[in-house]
């Protein structure tokens, strides 16, 4: 789950992180008199969405008094900003953060993901702070400091001293780096957090360390663990989609396709979307249905792909290990039958009775196109859509 800039730096507070200080406003009348509370002259209006690249796309200016900040909220609020995270599509401008500005003397990259090679937390630094990281890792991995943390004992001070000497800090912004980091991990650890992001960590003329944006994602399947931040999900950020998808427990994730994809396991997935570009053609979606492909699943799942206009073809690829192959074929077909799909629907069923599920979908009258495989699928639903 994705929150807002401000959240994030709501949580980090509350773990000793330094922030700016700042204000969400939601309308140009909020921003000016949260501009007034503010310590300084100085004030950035920043743009409230999920997605990264608002400077760039213009959602993040300076103003230098109280008329500045009016005509730049005026101007921002409400505006459909576009950046490389949104598509051309973008985003509409709902909030604002109202924020102190700083006095910067160094802007640095600070992150907290987990490394799932290694099975443990990694924070990650660079002095190349305000690019993306992708960036960074691409044309100057070397500049990518990294510190392995053992679950066992958590993060250690020495190794966030590692992390402030490479980056080249010395004498307070040293003591001050470590505890922000120390913090991060803390916050990061007792929320469970899949990312962590502060880009641009700022070093102040002062010594001081702050967060001057934040970036934190929670992992879907410890939310239980925490119904305190269910209050933080913005569904105006979510696509209407997948919020539909998640009533009925289906994870779904829309891409720019025109092949709908019906799958059970997250890996089975992924390797369906890849073998569907290798027959080349361009997946629409990620739709994992889990272990149990009845009935009410795969007729769900039918509404959801459905639902994307761009879809002219399914494909179903269904491993029948927890349920059986000719229960799969049957809840296609009564689902099918009830949803009245128009398009075509290639299937291929593996494992558990995937004879019989056969026979079934050969039988049922219907104008399924049975595959033999993985690869005999992709091509299929791919030659459906240009015959």
């Amino acid at each position: 789950m994705k929150i807002h800039e401000y959240q994030a730096k709501s949580i980090l507070k509350k773990f000793n992180v330094p922030i700016p200080e700042g204000y969400v406003v939601f309308s140009i009348e909020e921003a000016v008199e949260a501009a007034k509370r503010l310590p300084t002259d100085i004030v950035v209006v920043k743009a409230q969405i999920h997605a990264g690249g608002r400077g760039k796309g213009g959602g993040v200016k300076i103003a230098k008094n109280n008329d500045e900040v009016k005509e730049l909220a005026t101007s921002i609020l409400g505006m459909n900003l576009v950046t490389h995270q949104t598509g051309p599509q973008g985003k509409i401008v709902k909030k604002l953060l109202i924020e102190q500005g700083i006095d910067i003397e160094r802007e640095l990259y600070l992150g907290m993901v987990l490394d799932r090679a290694k099975s443990r937390l990694v924070m990650m630094a660079s002095t190349e702070g305000g690019v993306e990281i992708e960036k960074v890792a691409a044309e100057t991995p070397e500049k990518i400091l990294k510190e392995w943390i053992d679950p066992g004992v958590g993060m250690q001070a020495f190794q966030a001293r590692n992390l402030a000497f490479g980056l080249g800090l010395s004498g307070k912004q040293v003591s001050n780096a470590v505890k922000f980091m120390l913090s991060l991990y803390k916050a990061f650890a007792v929320n469970d957090c899949s990312l962590a992001e502060i880009n641009p960590l700022v070093i102040t003329k002062t010594g001081d360390v702050l967060a001057l944006d934040a970036k934190i994602t929670f992992d879907d399947s410890a939310l239980y663990r925490h119904p305190d931040l269910d209050e933080l999900r913005d569904m105006d950020e979510e696509d209407e989609m997948e919020i539909e998808a998640s009533k009925y427990n289906l994870n779904y994730i829309k891409l720019d396709g025109n092949v709908g994809c019906m799958v059970n396991g997250a890996g089975l997935a992924m390797a369906t979307m890849d073998i569907i570009k290798l027959a080349g053609g361009e997946p629409a979606n990620f739709l994992d249905v889990g272990g149990t492909a009845n009935v009410e699943t795969v007729s769900n799942g039918f509404k959801i792909i459905l639902s994307d206009k761009n879809v002219k073809a399914i494909m179903i690829n269904i491993f029948g290990g927890i349920v059986r192959c000719d229960r799969v074929a049957g809840g296609v077909i009564e689902a099918a039958k009830s949803i009245d799909v128009s398009i075509p629907i290639v299937i291929r069923l593996a494992g558990t009775n995937a004879d019989e599920a056969a026979v079934l979908l050969n039988e049922s009258g219907m104008d399924f196109i049975v595959a033999e495989n993985l690869k005999d699928a992709a091509e299929k639903v791919v030659a459906s859509i240009r015959n």
